[in-house]
């Protein structure tokens, strides 16, 4: 998808926050995937703090990738920095909402 640039140098903002919503989304629909299984709640901030790690080792892996394959494309550190800040914005918030979000889901298995 061709966007709009807004730039002030070489770095992109549009870019990076882009980085930043895809990474949040990923851990987030990730997060979500493990919660659904039924894990006992001993898991919960074992699972999430897995599923950073992974996540920030994918967008680093990707980020290499598009170096070393591609001859279109290169690497962007910011891009990484940008990836593992939504990654930690993800986990800030299940961190923080975690008695809220650990009572709706067992609401929801109930249901389901």
């Amino acid at each position: 998808m061709k966007l709009g640039k807004i730039s002030v140098g070489s770095f992109n903002p549009t870019d990076k926050l882009l980085h930043l919503g895809a990474y949040f989304g990923l851990v987030v629909l990730w997060k979500v995937y493990f919660m659904q299984k039924n894990k006992p709640r001993t898991t919960y901030k074992i699972n999430l703090f897995k599923i950073a790690g992974l996540s920030i080792l994918f967008g680093m892996l990707i980020e290499v990738l598009q170096g070393v394959v591609t001859s279109y494309r290169e690497p962007d550190w910011y891009d990484i920095l940008a990836n593992t800040a939504g990654i930690l914005l993800a986990v800030i918030i299940f961190l923080l909402f975690e008695k809220s979000l650990k009572r709706l889901n067992s609401k929801i298995n109930l249901i389901f």
